[in-house]
């Protein structure tokens, strides 16, 4: 499946993080240290045959998977998703042919459909951008059962974090907070003014009312665009994308991940920085990830490996993200709690929803009323 919402570039290069202003140079010199010295590690340990490679799956299976966690060993949770959790919602992919955004942007005249997330394009043509946000402007959306079944997760005390590449926010939507959350590739809940010199911050009502006026927002300080907090080409990942996983992916006890192709670097190395013991489960419509036979040949990579003679930890279960939630949920003893959860949570959206119009329909009747009558010609 494409990876929807995921506006990185597809080239096969890590991405090192470069600090917003000064005081930041020497963390960010440090992250792209880190990176090289744990590439190094991994190869020379990979390759030596070094470290433990134990065997925690009773079978590579949904069910050996599920019965892990009932097993009380597992402790630490870490979701990896990508478009295809949110595509359930209405919410289209890039890269699928013909009902993919890249697809379908003829009507923007782009001289090539990734300018649209293309910095320096959006600085001198920002009206496609903010043409299509109002079609995806997050509110429009409701989570999918899929994003419940994360929030189950932390609810019940596995989720160590969430890693995402999606900008719609249904994440925090469906209940997760910010420390629940690595936003890899950015999210519409903040923006800020591009201008260096300033920079000031705006949030999601502020962007919204913009946005759906049409009106290309300003800032309200220098006059200079405002963009949301999402990675455009040509930009670097947050450095908390960097700093955060150093922490997570050495105490993971289960990596799970969804919805995505595992195409975009460095999102995808992720697989590869858990210990070599670490089951690793993907709900997808295809398999995603696997290893390169020919790095597979020096022992390097970390890539997946469902089929081999030597699979011993990771497993692909072939299905829509909400259908392997589900199937999940109903192994673990969770598929009543979650769909009860989906349900209250929808109707709570809906209600809000219903409130909010109301409430624009009142205000637009008592200007109407407010409004002087004419005054008759004698």
């Amino acid at each position: 499946m494409s990876d929807a919402s995921e506006l990185i570039k597809e080239e096969e290069e890590v991405i090192v993080p470069e600090p917003e202003d000064q005081s930041d140079d020497s963390s960010g010199d440090e992250a792209a240290g880190d990176t090289e010295m744990d590439f190094l590690r991994n190869l020379f340990s990979s390759s030596l045959g070094l470290g433990s490679a134990d065997k925690v799956l009773d079978e590579l299976t949904l069910e050996g998977v599920a019965e892990y966690i009932k097993s009380g060993r597992c402790e630490n949770i870490i979701c990896m998703v990508g478009a295809g959790i949110s595509t359930s919602a209405g919410i289209p992919d890039f890269r699928s042919p013909g009902t993919g955004l890249y697809a379908n942007l003829q009507k923007y005249k782009l001289p090539y459909p990734e300018a649209i997330f293309q910095i320096d394009y959006f600085k001198k043509h920002p009206e496609p951008f903010f043409a299509l946000a109002k079609e995806l402007y997050p509110g429009q959306f409701k989570p999918t059962l899929c994003h419940y079944f994360i929030k189950l997760l932390k609810d019940k005390g596995f989720l160590r974090r969430c890693y995402t590449q999606n900008i719609d926010t249904l994440e925090r939507v469906a209940g997760l907070e910010g420390d629940d959350l690595i936003e890899a590739h950015g999210t519409f809940y903040t923006s800020h003014c591009v201008s260096f010199s300033c920079r000031q911050e705006y949030n999601l009502e502020w962007m919204r009312d913009k946005i759906f006026s049409e009106d290309i927002p300003r800032c309200d300080k220098c006059k200079s665009l405002v963009k949301p907090d999402i990675v455009f080409f040509g930009e670097s990942l947050p450095v908390r994308f960097f700093t955060s996983m150093k922490m997570d992916f050495p105490r993971c006890d289960l990596l799970l991940i969804m919805g995505t192709s595992l195409q975009v670097q460095p999102f995808a190395g992720l697989v590869g920085r858990v210990s070599k013991s670490c089951p690793r489960l993907l709900i997808n419509m295809e398999k995603a990830g696997q290893a390169d036979p020919l790095f597979g040949l020096v022992g390097f990579g970390g890539g997946m490996d469902f089929d081999t003679d030597k699979a011993y930890r990771d497993v692909a279960h072939i299905s829509t993200c909400d259908d392997g939630c589900l199937a999940f949920a109903e192994l673990l003893g969770w598929k009543a709690e979650l769909e009860e959860l989906v349900k209250q949570e929808h109707t709570k959206i809906d209600r809000q929803a219903e409130q909010e119009k109301a409430g624009a329909s009142e205000g637009a009747a008592a200007e109407g009323s407010a409004a002087p009558e004419p005054q008759q010609e004698e």
